[in-house]
């Protein structure tokens, strides 16, 4: 069985960090491309980051210059390091694997950027 459990998600000052993680069971992990998307009320899920098999990564321009993808195949693990968030920001952020044929998602996580 599949899973991906996302986590690092809160409350955060305008300004502030997080590192949300994504953890993941029952694939090959090297095989995926991992990515983080996001999805604010009201409005359509968006590509944050995604990071190839290969560990070649693009970023929305929304967050590029302070949101940073990484992977440690060795724990099955995506993390998104988040810095000076915005409170556009604020949204459920999902983690995602994909090999093309298959796509799994995360149950997202919840990150609210707020004075």
């Amino acid at each position: 069985q599949v899973q991906l459990v996302e986590s690092g998600g809160g409350l955060v000052q305008p300004g502030g960090s997080l590192r949300l993680s994504c953890a993941a069971s029952g694939i090959i992990f090297s095989f995926y491309a991992m990515g983080w998307y996001r999805q604010a009320p009201g409005k359509q899920r968006e590509l944050v980051a995604r990071i190839a098999i290969d560990g070649s990564a693009n970023s929305a321009d929304s967050v590029k210059g302070r949101f940073t993808i990484s992977r440690d195949n060795a724990k099955n693990t995506v993390y998104l390091q988040m810095y000076s968030l915005k409170p556009e920001d604020t949204a459920v952020y999902y983690c995602n694997a994909d090999l093309g044929s298959q796509s799994y998602w995360g149950q997202g996580t919840q990150v609210t950027v707020s004075s």
